[in-house]
């Protein structure tokens, strides 16, 4: 076992690699590793049909004083919160694997509210679901990629094309949790009452009886505040989202009970090595600090507003979109459908730009997610959504879902590899202003008609991208001094040569521990 405190008394000089523990592995222990991703990655889709299924609906069956909205704007709320204070916290109190486990119990009132939605009940339970999230998202992330740094090793490939793989196949999982959700409350709400209508002739025409007469302020002209009188918009009967609940609620107990018994804890790959920066054993105060000290990183700073866009980004498609275009104009019983589109595309892409990385580069599969997302946000502005045109809601579900696949893998991945020294910091700002994106979202949300919000996505995707553009020119610059203080004898180097390669955020000291047998 590799023990978590540190030997003070060796501790006290240099913290050199001979002093550290070494994690002695075999050739063969890469197939344990792939079985520990898959594992990990079906707990998360598990979880996220549960809470993908019932966010997606919230803005439509709780819609009455915007009580789904801000439920939704809560989570987030608590997760901006809990990213600063408790992921690295928690991941060393618990060790990452039981800090998963914890985690996503805590997701479990917030469906079980569903049974019973008002104030009291659905915002202390999205509070509970938001603390819960950031250490659940931050020891995923840690988890996939320490095991990326150690398969990298043993199959002598680059650690950033496996640690974007790894990141690939956890979000092709992850999405199709969107499939499996939508599936589930579309099945159960179109068999229902509000399955009779729009229906549809042998041609897939819609059928006069629907009501045309609110088209007009669905789309980009939909408010929040000018709907009542829309009979797509009304709540599905209670029996309905009742029986939705109770199988996303069985999800959530699944999801725990499979990391707890099948994921090996991350102790076997060197989570806690003696003398390793990440068991040093240094005061809470220090601990709650790391998320800030990585603030002050001009790199970090720089991901701030594309990473605020990502949550932005999910919370239109999932809130506003299902909402102002799809209930608006088919009813609230297709949501699901049409979300099914952008999980299935999303899941897909997922696996695609997580292999093509290594072949044309994080820059085009980036650039060409700026392109996608720009021109929806376009489309969206212009386009008035009816019911006889039921193609166009999936096509940009799926063009939706391109783009989100572009920013859960590559940022995700620049975040892995930009910061492998400070993993747990840096992955808590990921999902510190991936939530700021989402409260801003969900909070303007019952304030704002549609045109505006995505005036207001546009904007800050163009000054994201731009703040990105200058990471990666500056990633470059960094990347050839480096190259050429490597070049030097180390007896010609000078202290600051040295304290700057000693410095560099991409080293890791697991690259070094990491002993391969070939027994």
């Amino acid at each position: 076992m590799h023990g978590g405190g540190v030997d003070t008394d060796k501790h006290n000089g240099a913290d050199s690699a001979s002093l550290r523990e070494k994690v002695q592995l075999r050739r063969g222990e890469k197939w344990r590793i792939l079985k520990n991703i898959i594992t990990v990655s079906f707990a998360f889709m598990v979880q996220f049909t549960a809470f993908q299924g019932t966010a997606n609906l919230q803005s439509s069956i709780n819609a009455k004083d915007g009580l789904g909205t801000v439920s939704l704007a809560t989570i987030y709320a608590a997760l901006v919160v809990s990213c600063i204070f408790l992921p690295t916290l928690v991941i060393r109190k618990l060790t990452v694997k039981w800090t998963l486990c914890v985690s996503m119990l805590c997701y479990a009132p917030y469906i079980a509210s569903q049974f019973y939605p008002e104030f009291y009940t659905l915002v202390p339970a999205g509070i509970l679901l938001g603390m819960g999230a950031a250490p659940m998202w931050a020891s995923k992330a840690t988890y996939l990629t320490q095991l990326g740094q150690v398969y990298a090793k043993l199959t002598d490939q680059s650690i950033e094309a496996i640690i974007v793989r790894f990141f690939g196949f956890f979000f092709l999982a992850w999405q199709t949790a969107e499939l499996w959700g939508n599936l589930i409350s579309s099945l159960v709400l179109s068999s229902g009452a509000h399955g009779v209508a729009p229906a549809l002739d042998e041609n897939g025409t819609v059928i006069a009886h629907h009501d045309y007469a609110n088209l007009d302020s669905c789309g980009a002209n939909f408010c929040v505040d000018q709907t009542s009188d829309n009979a797509n918009l009304q709540r599905p009967p209670d029996s309905e989202i009742f029986e939705i609940s109770a199988i996303y609620l069985s999800c959530i107990v699944a999801a725990v009970l499979i990391i707890a018994l099948f994921l090996d804890p991350l102790s076997r790959y060197g989570e806690r090595r003696r003398g390793s920066i990440s068991a040093t054993e240094i005061s809470g105060m220090q601990l709650l600090s790391a998320t800030f000290k990585q603030l002050k990183k001009a790199n970090q700073q720089l991901l701030i507003l594309i990473t605020v866009f990502i949550g932005m980004q999910q919370a239109f498609i999932g809130a506003d979109f299902t909402q102002a275009y799809v209930s608006c104009a088919l009813g609230i019983h297709q949501i699901g459908y049409v979300m099914i589109c952008f999980g299935v595309v999303n899941a897909i892409c997922s696996i695609v730009f997580g292999s093509a990385m290594k072949y044309i580069g994080r820059v085009a599969i980036i650039i060409l997610g700026a392109i996608v997302h720009g021109g929806c946000i376009i489309y969206l502005l212009y386009w008035r959504p009816h019911p006889e045109h039921p193609l166009v809601f999936f096509i940009l579900s799926g063009l939706w879902g391109i783009g989100d696949a572009v920013w859960q893998t590559q940022i995700n991945g620049i975040y892995g590899a930009l910061f492998r020294r400070n993993k747990e910091a840096a992955f808590s700002n990921y999902r510190l202003w991936e939530s700021v994106g989402f409260v801003v979202a969900y909070a303007y949300s019952t304030q704002l008609c549609a045109r505006m919000k995505l005036y207001l996505l546009f904007g800050v995707l163009v000054c994201g991208m731009i703040g990105y553009a200058i990471v990666e020119i500056r990633q470059l610059k960094k990347e050839k001094r480096l190259k050429k203080l490597e070049e030097i004898p180390k007896q010609q180097q000078t202290d600051a040569d040295r304290k700057a390669i000693e410095e560099d955020d991409e080293k890791d000291e697991l690259e070094e521990d990491i002993v391969v047998t070939h027994l």
